[in-house]
């Protein structure tokens, strides 16, 4: 495999912090891929990384960072941390502090959200890897799926998820508005808000991930007032940026993607947002996950 040499950061000083979403698939696998050498030449102030699919001894050391962690219970799955420059102010996991959005306690134990006030800044960063979840038992069809059919179960798994986490967020943001903070919270949320955000978005409306009832709770959680998409602002009203290609067959090499990564921040922080930028590899056999680095920069 080809080594991918990503881009240098903006050297500037004055050109304030930024903050990068990964899911990295496996951080193993993603450190052998040049996940170090990735992070090392774009050294981001803070990162959020989903799916480490690892147990807390395997997360490792990440040189010139300070790395907050919650790898859950189910072993080799979800997994979620948060990379700082300096020891965080406090960190909250829903290992340690339970949600209190009714629904959610039977995902509070699989290393999905993890948040932690920075200490150099008035600042808190969520990270969350949202379940994937499946399709409603009405759009199920045998033979047509690459799993088996379950009834909806996943897909109602999936929307038990929703509705309790749009409550705890709600919760979250407030808390951190209360203690003089912004809020942003980042991560693979496996849900696609917008037409512009899938390659081939009239297919996926029967699909995992752009259903309807799904773009409407992203809809219910964003707005001018409460969390900003801030790459959606960024890039303006046309396709991309894409951040997610299936491993199977020429997804990523045709660039047919979704935009399934996202950073939603406070108005206040997203009037400081003033660059987006995916890190997608230049060919397959540099790729570092099926998912590409997400780098919002943000003023001072």
């Amino acid at each position: 495999m080809t080594q991918f040499t990503p881009p240098p950061l903006d050297s500037d000083p004055d050109a304030g912090f930024t903050v990068a979403s990964f899911n990295v698939n496996g951080i193993r696998a993603a450190r052998r891929r040049g996940f170090d050498e990735w992070l090392a030449r774009r050294q981001p102030d803070v990162v959020a990384i989903q799916e480490l699919r690892c147990s807390a001894e395997q997360v490792g050391e990440f040189p010139g960072y300070v790395a907050a962690v919650d790898v859950g219970s189910v072993p080799g799955r979800n997994g979620v941390a948060v990379l700082t420059r300096d020891e965080p102010a406090a960190v909250r996991t829903w290992a340690t502090t339970p949600p209190r959005a009714r629904g959610l306690g039977e995902f509070a134990a699989e290393g999905r959200y993890i948040e932690v006030d920075l200490a150099d800044r008035p600042l808190t960063v969520a990270n969350l890897y949202l379940p994937k979840g499946g399709l409603p038992a009405e759009l199920q069809r045998p033979g047509s799926m690459r799993e088996k059919p379950d009834g909806g179960a996943k897909h109602a798994r999936k929307m038990r998820f929703l509705a309790g986490f749009a409550r705890e967020l709600q919760r979250s943001r407030l808390a951190a508005l209360r203690a003089g903070r912004e809020f942003v919270l980042v991560g693979d949320l496996n849900v696609a808000y917008l037409e512009h955000d899938v390659t081939n978005w009239r297919a996926a409306r029967k699909m995992e991930g752009f259903l309807p009832e799904e773009r409407e709770w992203f809809g219910a959680v964003t707005g001018p007032r409460t969390l900003v998409d801030v790459v959606r602002r960024l890039h303006g009203d046309r396709p991309g940026p894409l951040t997610w290609w299936s491993w199977a067959g020429e997804s990523f090499t045709k660039d047919v993607g979704w935009r399934i990564d996202h950073q939603l921040a406070t108005p206040g922080l997203a009037r400081r947002a003033v660059s987006v930028s995916v890190d997608k590899e230049p060919a397959a056999d540099q790729r570092l996950s099926d998912h590409a680095p997400l780098l919002v920069r943000y003023r001072d």
